[in-house]
Formats: C-alpha cells, structure tokens, sequence
C-alpha cells in the first residue's frame, strides 16, 4: 500500500517536538516499507523551515537533513493540476492550502494514505485517507501498511 508522510511525522522524526512523539515518529519510519513512501515535494520545504527557524539548525545542516529524506523515500512534485485540485480542496473542505496541496500530490501519485497528526483522522478524499499514526484508536489501514495485526503485533 502506498502511502505520503506529511510534515510533522519528518519533523517530529528529526527531533523537533516531544519524546514521546519525536521515538513514535522514529519507529514509524523505521517500520514502513521505503519503496511503499512517498514525500510530496511541499513537504520537504516545510521541513527545512521547521528545522531552520523552529529547531535553529544551521542552514547547510538543515540541507542535510533534507537530502538524507530525499535519498530515502521518492518525492514528488507539486503540478499546476495538484494546484488546482488543492485550491478546490481548500475551498470545499477548509483545508489551509499547503496542507490540501499535499494532500492532492499524494493522491495524485496513488497513495492511499497520508500519515498527518494535523488534518482531520479518518478523512477520505480521492481514496486517500488521512491517518493520524499518533491517534489512540488503532487505524487497520496503518496496520496493513506496517504488515502488522490490528492488536498492534
């Protein structure tokens, strides 16, 4: 199963954020198949910004940090047509636009979900789903992509 990370899951696993959820965020990433991840592009530039303004990285360090999650997991771009089916996004649920934008690139490359603690759990859109990984109720849509039982084995 395909899948897109948002922002706060490479945040929280490059350190920036609480323990609990920086080593959920770790193990996370440890755990999903490489080949099955995708980064929309979107994704990368916010991360560099949290790195460099919130977590006061030097910014050649920032870079580093960037391309090591390039070299990891494929990364896609943003179009014009992801633009405009986020625009559209935005409009009809509320969503900010970066965070539709990321949503519609990932559609857009068949995920079928987009692992995100800040968009709404559970919402589906164009067959992606969003999963919060850091939610208390288990999502059997992570646990398949973890290849794990619904108990969390």
């Amino acid at each position: 199963m395909r899948l897109a990370l948002d922002t706060n899951i490479l945040a929280y696993a490059e350190g920036v954020g609480d323990a609990e959820r920086c080593a959920g965020a770790i193990k996370l990433v440890e755990d999903l198949p490489a080949e099955a991840v995708l980064l929309p592009a979107q994704t990368i530039g916010e991360l560099f910004r949290i790195l460099v303004s919130k977590a006061k990285r030097e910014k050649g360090l920032a870079r580093e940090a960037i391309m090591s999650w390039a070299d990891s997991f494929e990364v896609a771009d943003s179009s014009w047509s992801s633009f405009q089916s986020a625009i559209d996004l935005a409009i009809d649920h509320g969503l900010r636009i970066w965070d539709a934008l990321i949503m519609a690139v990932a559609a857009e490359n068949r995920c079928r979900l987009l692992l995100s603690e800040d968009l709404q759990n559970g919402f589906t859109w164009r067959g992606l789903t969003v999963v919060n990984p850091f939610a208390a109720e288990s999502s059997r849509w992570l646990d398949t992509a973890l290849n794990r039982s619904s108990d969390g084995k």
